[in-house]
This record gives C-alpha cells, sequence and structure tokens, in this order.
C-alpha cells in the first residue's frame, strides 16, 4: 500500500469529556462531546483516546496505601514479566502486553490521590470496543487509537504511541515499492499509528483535561484492521 502523498491534516481536541468512572461508555462521551463543540464524528476520522480514560473505565485503577513507600514499586513489578533495569524509583520493565516502558505503564497522574492506573489488560480489544461503540452511536466508520506516554532508548524527551489499534494499520509497510527515485525500498516500515497518536498528543497535552482527539484527513486506504498493510 502506498500512500497519495501528503495531505491537508486536521488535529481536533474534543473538550467536555468529564470525568470517567469505572462502567462508563467512553463512546458516549465522545460522541456527545465531540457533537456539542460542533465537530461531530465523520466517517474517516480517527478517534485517538489515552490509555488513562480506557482504564478508568474498565476499572483498572488500584488503590495505594500512600504512607507505603514500596506500594507503587510493587504494583509495578506484579505488572511486568521483565525488569530490564532499575534507576532509583525508576523501573523499565516490559509489561504483559510485550510493551517495555516506564513503571510497566503504572502511572499515578490525573487520578485520585492514593490510586494508580494500570494499562488495560488487551488496548487492541479495547480500541475495537470504543470503535464498535462510536458506529451504534454514530453511524459512521472510524479508526481508534488507545494512546500512552512513553520514553524512547537513547532519546530525550516523551512522545505518545500506539499501545491498542483498530480499523487503521498501525504499521505502514513500504517494502518493496520504489522510491522517489525509483529505488526499490528494502526495509521501510512506517510507524502510522505511532505518528497519529503523537500528533494528537500535540492538541491534548498532559495536564489540559482534554483525553480525546480527532485526527481528520487520514489516507482513506490506511482504515483497515491489521498490522502491517
Amino acid at each position: 500500500m502506498t500512500p497519495t502523498g501528503p495531505g491537508p491534516l486536521t488535529v481536533l481536541p474534543v473538550r467536555g469529556i468529564g470525568e470517567i468512572r469505572r462502567g462508563d461508555e467512553i463512546a458516549d462521551a465522545i460522541v456527545a462531546a465531540a457533537a456539542a463543540q460542533g465537530t461531530p464524528i465523520a466517517g474517516g476520522d480517527c478517534v485517538v483516546v489515552t490509555q488513562k480514560i480506557v482504564s478508568k473505565a474498565e476499572g483498572r485503577v488500584v488503590a495505594l496505601d500512600p504512607g507505603d513507600p514500596d506500594a507503587k514499586r510493587r504494583v509495578v513489578e506484579s505488572e511486568s514479566v521483565r525488569v530490564v533495569r532499575r534507576r532509583g524509583d525508576l523501573v523499565i520493565s516490559e509489561t504483559r502486553h510485550g510493551f517495555v516502558c516506564a513503571n510497566a505503564g503504572v502511572d499515578l497522574s490525573n487520578v485520585d490521590a492514593g490510586h494508580a492506573a494500570l494499562l488495560p489488560v488487551d488496548p487492541d480489544r479495547s480500541a475495537k470496543h470504543i470503535r464498535d461503540a462510536i458506529r451504534a452511536r454514530a453511524g459512521v466508520e472510524v479508526g481508534v487509537i488507545v494512546s500512552d506516554t512513553f520514553g524512547r532508548p537513547w532519546r530525550r524527551g516523551l512522545t505518545d504511541v500506539a499501545i491498542g489499534v483498530s480499523g487503521i494499520v498501525a504499521v505502514l509497510d513500504l517494502r518493496a515499492t520504489p522510491d522517489a527515485h525509483g529505488r526499490e525500498l528494502q526495509v521501510t516500515e512506517v510507524a502510522v499509528a505511532d505518528e497519529i497518536a503523537s500528533a494528537a498528543e500535540l492538541v491534548m497535552g498532559k495536564a489540559a483535561g482534554v483525553p480525546v482527539a480527532i485526527v481528520r484527513g487520514l489516507d482513506p486506504r490506511w482504515f483497515r484492521d491489521g498490522l502491517l498493510s
């Protein structure tokens, strides 16, 4: 699959989602908030949803004893299958999903004091559930990405990446296609879902209370299931 080339993209924050609690249907909040702000979900949109509200809706929030300095460490280790490295309170580990990230994705930000959010058990399934629910409520086909913030080896800083995907390719395989000079590409596989998640984070921020964004104008041929195009 070869993209058609650069085109205009629109990245829209979805405001007014409100606090998500266990058992809430995220799609209801997304569809209602997008319509209320005058940007209703449209066919061909990619809806990027932060892991935090997915974890809240799925009950993946645990209590931590604020008086126990080792409480978070125990939770991190319980969510890890392998510890790669430790540096002070920071643990780089591999999760059951196969992600290698800080503290197994256990996060104390944007949750009630004395609690920690864990990664969804199956982020791809979470993305598919949200996609199916948006289709049922809005009558449109979209892609859905569940995003989270990861560091990068040998690079400073953080960026959002896709941890769950439904309805849009995660990786665009351009091997065996020609480059601009007609030479065959040998190893090029573009992390499309990660790039979309990173673009969405630019309008969501870390402390703005915007957990959802709409990315509009993507190549329609990217909208399909599967890890590889």
